[in-house]
């Protein structure tokens, strides 16, 4: 049987949010034959080597003969599409706060403790030792806060090609429905 995660793969998207996003479109996957059954029939076809055309006529004839209408097809490709975009807006959700609690708190802390720095300079030569401290705290909340940017910004960029990619086959099967169909 055909992996959901299968039906959307592409060459350069990001592993790990496309099962992400086919898990969840499995996890909603509406009852009954529809566009998530014709995608799977679809890819199954285009594995044997079916022409594209002949595919989408060849998925949709057997999907007819149990009451799958073009216009149900369509309405329930939507219907995935429009789960996928509330799905986004769950993951900047998840994103924004990702920022805030891993990179926001360091930046915060970062100013804090050069604020301190600047308030121990009348004193430095008391000072100097502790001042050693807290620019090596600095030091470590940039290193922390650049990683921490960085894997939110490699997730968002994997994430953002992943969806570009699965909304752009299902508006191509779209298409195609409506061209072969």
């Amino acid at each position: 049987m055909t992996t959901a995660k299968s039906l959307f793969a592409a060459e350069g998207i990001d592993d790990r949010s496309l099962e992400f996003l086919t898990n969840a479109l499995e996890q909603n996957n509406l009852p009954g034959f529809d566009y998530f059954e014709f995608k799977r029939a679809l890819v199954t076809l285009r594995g044997m080597e079916v022409e594209e055309g002949a595919a989408h006529k060849s998925a949709f004839a057997t999907a007819a003969t149990i009451g799958l209408t073009k216009d149900k097809l369509i309405e329930t490709a939507n219907y995935y599409r429009n789960f996928l975009e509330k799905e986004k807006e769950k993951f900047n959700t998840a994103l924004k706060n990702q920022m805030a609690a891993k990179v926001t708190s360091r930046e915060d802390e970062i100013k804090r403790l050069t604020d301190q720095i600047e308030r121990h300079k009348a004193d430095i030569a008391r000072l100097q030792e502790e001042m050693a401290v807290y620019r090596q705290q600095i030091d470590q909340a940039t290193t922390t806060m650049t990683t921490e940017k960085d894997k939110i910004t490699k997730a968002s960029d994997g994430f953002e090609k992943t969806h570009a990619s699965v909304l752009s086959q299902i508006d191509r099967d779209i298409e195609n429905i409506h061209k072969y169909i």
